[in-house]
């Protein structure tokens, strides 16, 4: 693609200038006070995932220059990326400085999967979260392979909200409510997509049986041995008019879980979005 576009010279000048195989002292310093960071991985065929990791500063552990540690918190039980790791221990690593510097920290590398007791008995400096709910599960050691920088030019620039008070984040909750509940009415609309399928398998248990077919010959003595086509169930398989219908139930459903949010988390009353470090 560098020789199809002409860019293979600006390419260069950016690998021997800004690709290192390794965390310089800045950025060590700079992994040092992100409290968050975007992760992509990939499983052995290549399906890819993106997801957000966070905690305090200092959670995206420098352990040397050419080495990171990162823990893995309790979540929503899928292991995703964790599972990827498993297979591909390829990652990608995206911090980004939204509020201070408004630069972005690349680092690729390889990873492998640690349990937690492990992690600590090979690095006993390693903190232990006070948090109840925030401590580690395992660990994510990655060795550096590149490192290089993620320019200012479309980050945005933005402002952190003073902390709410302690406990707003719930780590380690399972409260669906304080997690997000539905906010996007997925859970709404596979609700919508059960019952419709249990009402459509009702309709067709009703039916009453089939009567068995007389022969042609006996039902039209003076025609054709052709036998007459049979006519379909109505109710057997749904229709355009049933699937509008399910669409619209399930809108009306999304409609009605976030008009709930809304009302049981008021901005006026501290509620409402406050931002990421809230």
């Amino acid at each position: 693609m560098q020789q199809r576009l002409g860019t293979t010279d600006r390419a260069d000048r950016f690998y021997d200038d800004q690709v290192l195989d390794h965390l310089n002292d800045r950025m060590r310093e700079f992994v040092g006070r992100q409290e968050m960071f975007f992760l992509a991985t990939a499983d052995r065929h290549g399906e890819c995932d993106s997801t957000f990791r966070a905690g305090p500063p200092g959670f995206l552990q420098v352990l040397d220059e050419r080495t990171l540690a990162y823990p893995e918190y309790r979540g929503n039980g899928v292991m995703a990326s964790v599972g990827n790791l498993s297979e591909n221990p390829h990652l990608g690593i995206l911090m980004i400085d939204f509020t201070g510097d408004r630069i972005g920290l690349h680092v690729n590398g390889r990873a492998r999967v640690v349990m937690d007791d492990e992690m600590l008995e090979r690095h006993p400096h390693l903190p232990v979260d006070p948090i109840p709910g925030r401590r580690a599960q395992l660990w994510v050691e990655v060795t550096v392979e590149e490192t290089y920088i993620h320019c200012a030019k479309h980050i945005p620039h933005l402002q952190k909200v003073p902390r709410q008070a302690a406990g707003s984040r719930a780590w380690g909750t399972d409260d669906a409510k304080r997690k997000g509940g539905d906010f996007f009415g997925a859970a709404a609309e596979a609700d919508s997509r059960r019952k419709a399928a249990g009402d459509r398998s009702a309709m067709t248990e009703a039916e009453p049986a089939a009567t068995p077919a007389t022969p042609a010959t006996a039902a039209y003595p003076s025609t054709s041995a052709t036998a007459a086509p049979p006519i379909p169930s109505a109710t057997a398989t749904p229709g355009i008019p049933e699937v509008r219908e399910v669409r619209k139930e399930v809108e009306r459903e999304v409609e009605r879980v976030l008009a709930r949010a809304e009302r049981s988390a008021p901005v006026s009353e501290g509620g409402g979005f406050r931002g990421w470090f809230g």
